[in-house]
């Protein structure tokens, strides 16, 4: 193994244990405060997405891949689907 391969494999043995926030989302809506104002247990909220469309899965707030909700015994998971290019990834941040 050559000098600098092992520098880059302990490089990334150090980044192995950085927490990194996961976040699924399901959709987005716009609306204005008096909107807001005005939610109330039973309120309902039209988003953005068809059902059965895709979610976004993002590190970090940056868009990694595309995925569907499954269940994992008693608790929700996500399968993942269509992984976004590294490329595309580094553009958008």
């Amino acid at each position: 193994m050559s000098d600098a391969s092992k520098v880059g494999s302990d490089g990334l043995r150090l980044l192995e244990n950085i927490g990194v926030r996961l976040t699924v989302e399901v959709g987005r809506a716009e609306l204005t405060i008096r909107d807001l104002l005005r939610l109330s247990e039973g309120s309902v909220i039209e988003l953005d997405r068809l059902a059965g469309d895709p979610l976004d899965v993002l590190v970090n707030g940056t868009l990694i891949a595309k995925g569907e909700v499954v269940m994992v015994g008693e608790r929700f998971g996500i399968r993942f689907g269509q992984i976004i290019d590294p490329e595309k990834r580094a553009e958008s941040v």
